[in-house]
């Protein structure tokens, strides 16, 4: 028996297959029906999937067909084709919203979004519309069993469009230590960032690379310049001292503003 097992399991996969051939190539609808309800349920959404894209239309209007639509969707989902998976859930939320599936497809339908959201050195377009399909969501069912996951989505695309725009300010401060005139840039970027996102996890950082930015471009000014920007880069200090009394920076820091209080000394006498 051990060693027929294998050949009995060939045999069972090859009429499976073949009847599924067949089912597909044929005008029933019902057949292909009951064959994509099964492969379904068995979990093989790669051919319940390719059943159901040509039975869909014929169900348009039928009571199956909200069964049908949301097969669809999340077998669409379920082999990653997530451009796909998400248009046919707004598809589905569209012609059934006040299905009891509209909730799970909401929250599916945005997960798709998240899914095709790129790393955050890439175009953040896609993550801009899983956010708003997140927020969608979110208010539209506030006591979904999905909301602690589609909060966690959430915060996560915003760190990640938050940290793009904060690498952006640091490149422009990395910039500024070979050509100066990317310190004020710098500075500002940090600041449009702090104020933009003021609970950033990149906050305590952004503090400090203002501060940095400042303080290089106070040392590289014209003199008639050089007191106003050195109180300026003293009060970024105060601010990431202030806000941060414990910060991982703030050794480097009081080394860098030792250096200021001493400069501004020329300036008293």
């Amino acid at each position: 028996m051990k060693r027929l097992f294998p050949f009995l399991l060939l045999a069972v996969i090859l009429t499976s297959c073949s009847e599924y051939q067949k089912v597909l190539k044929n005008e029933d609808v019902k057949a292909k029906y009951d064959m994509a309800e099964k492969f379904y349920e068995e979990g093989d959404f790669k051919r319940a999937n390719r059943l159901l894209e040509q039975i869909a239309p014929k169900y348009i209007g039928r009571p199956q067909g909200e069964r049908v639509m949301f097969f669809l969707a999340d077998s669409y989902f379920q082999i990653r084709d997530y451009n796909m998976a998400g248009y046919q859930f707004e598809r589905f939320l569209k012609s059934y919203p006040k299905s009891d599936k509209a909730a799970e497809a909401g929250f599916l339908g945005a997960k798709s979004y998240y899914k095709l959201s790129p790393k955050y050195s890439l175009d953040q377009t896609d993550t801009d519309k899983a956010l708003i399909k997140l927020q969608n969501f979110i208010n539209a069912y506030p006591d979904s069993e999905f909301m602690g996951e589609a909060n966690i989505m959430a915060k996560e695309l915003t760190t990640k469009k938050e940290r793009k725009e904060f690498e952006i300010a640091k490149q422009f401060n990395t910039i500024g230590e070979f050509d100066y005139t990317f310190l004020t840039p710098a500075v500002t970027a940090f600041d449009n960032f702090i104020v933009d996102n003021p609970g950033s996890v990149y906050h305590e950082d952004a503090l400090y690379y203002k501060f940095d930015a400042a303080t290089r471009l106070a040392f590289n000014s014209f003199e008639y310049l050089k007191k106003e920007r050195l109180n300026n880069a003293k009060s970024y200090y105060n601010a990431l001292k202030k806000q941060f009394p414990e910060s991982k920076y703030l050794e480097d820091a009081e080394k860098t503003v030792g250096k200021i209080e001493k400069e501004l000394q020329n300036y008293s006498k």
